[in-house]
């Protein structure tokens, strides 16, 4: 627990406290995309209390962002009005001025926006969806995984498992086997996805910007042969010209964004014309409050936005988005988030139902079920 320097009184309703912990689960067996392994996710907690209640948020990223949150950001914070949501941001925002906002930064920002909105919504009695307004009363997802590191048969199970048992209607796998090198690969799973899921099944592929903008272009017919829809991150997302290029030259739906940080980076892969579907990670690009943000600019270019995994974290705001198009029901995150919380829902016919009984978030941290994992 860290209390802000300086502040050594707090109103009745002020926030009185904040504190951040870090845990990392290993995966149920090792990952890999088109650029990326890993064999473990770690997932950092930041909560926040007044004398009334208390709130909680989470990210995806190392576990530094937790002595950040604490060093950094209690300042901004600590004696805040819990109302205040947006002026307690902007203060965070300020104070990470000299250490630079993307990366660990605004996961940070990320973990205790969302605990504040918690928070607030929690004192209100209220669910989430009902503070921001909702725009609609579920979220579609889609399963998420698939990874090149996968062979065909766990390939075939997880998509299969996702489309024809939860009744999930679309599905995602990662391509870019070898950084690119292995596209005869990327063809062949593909292949075994659309036998496995079946005709009518929405097939996406992720590419992670494993390839060139040539190669992205050169596979993209084989891509639609097989049904495939949507092609993320076919080349890198920092080349917004190679990105506009696949998105002219196919008629497949070009998503990336995932990496955002601030509105400014979102802007400029909009105004590029680079995506068909800008993706936002409401865990990465600074919560809930700069993820609202983003949708309105999405909005503004005719565009929708998909919601980056971490599925939970994503619920409430998706459904209070008016031009979301899904979430991605990611296979690490959702198995995690189903370790560490309580009150976390699972897809019924490929949406996401926000639990209106629950207010906030509706996640209860399972603290000694989490401490095993706990990181020092």
């Amino acid at each position: 627990m860290s209390r802000a320097p300086g502040r050594t009184e707090c109103g009745p309703t002020s926030i009185r406290h904040l504190q951040a912990s870090a845990y990392t689960i290993s995966t149920d067996q090792p990952e890999a995309d088109g650029t990326f392994s890993w064999d473990a996710t770690t997932l950092v907690l930041a909560e926040v209390a007044t004398a009334d209640g208390a709130g909680l948020g989470y990210t995806y990223t190392s576990k530094a962002a937790a002595p950040l949150i604490e060093e950094l950001l209690a300042d901004a914070v600590v004696g805040a009005d819990p109302m205040d949501v947006p002026a307690t941001w902007r203060r965070m925002v300020r104070a990470i001025r000299n250490v630079g906002r993307p990366g660990v930064a605004s996961a940070a920002i990320a973990a205790v926006d969302l605990a504040l909105w918690d928070l607030k919504a929690r004192l209100l009695g209220l669910p989430l969806v009902d503070l921001l307004g909702a725009a609609g009363s579920v979220a579609p997802v889609y399963g998420s995984g698939g990874f090149t590191n996968y062979d065909d048969r766990r390939l075939r199970d997880q998509l299969a498992g996702w489309v024809h048992g939860d009744g999930i209607p679309r599905v995602k796998m990662k391509i870019g086997t070898d950084r690119g090198a292995a596209t005869h690969r990327d063809l062949a799973r593909i292949a075994a996805a659309r036998a496995a899921i079946g005709p009518d099944a929405e097939l996406f592929v992720d590419a992670n910007g494993a390839y060139t903008t040539k190669q992205a272009l050169r596979l993209a017919p084989s891509f639609v042969a097989e049904g495939v829809s949507w092609f993320e991150e076919p080349v890198s997302s920092d080349d917004l010209s190679g990105l506009r290029a696949v998105a002219e030259g196919t008629d497949l739906d070009v998503a990336a964004g995932e990496y955002g940080a601030d509105l400014v980076y979102f802007e400029r892969m909009c105004a590029a014309g680079a995506v068909d579907v800008l993706q936002a990670d409401v865990t990465r690009c600074a919560g809930i409050t700069e993820w609202r943000r983003v949708a309105a600019v999405a909005a503004a270019h005719g565009l929708e936005i998909s919601g980056h995994c971490a599925p939970a974290a994503h619920l409430h705001v998706g459904c209070a988005t008016t031009n979301l198009r899904h979430l991605e029901y990611f296979h690490d995150h959702s198995r995690l988030e189903g370790m560490l919380f309580e009150g976390v829902v699972s897809p019924v016919r490929g949406v996401l139902r926000p639990d209106r009984s629950r207010p906030g978030l509706g996640l209860t941290f399972k603290r000694a079920d989490a401490e095993r994992y706990r990181q020092q």
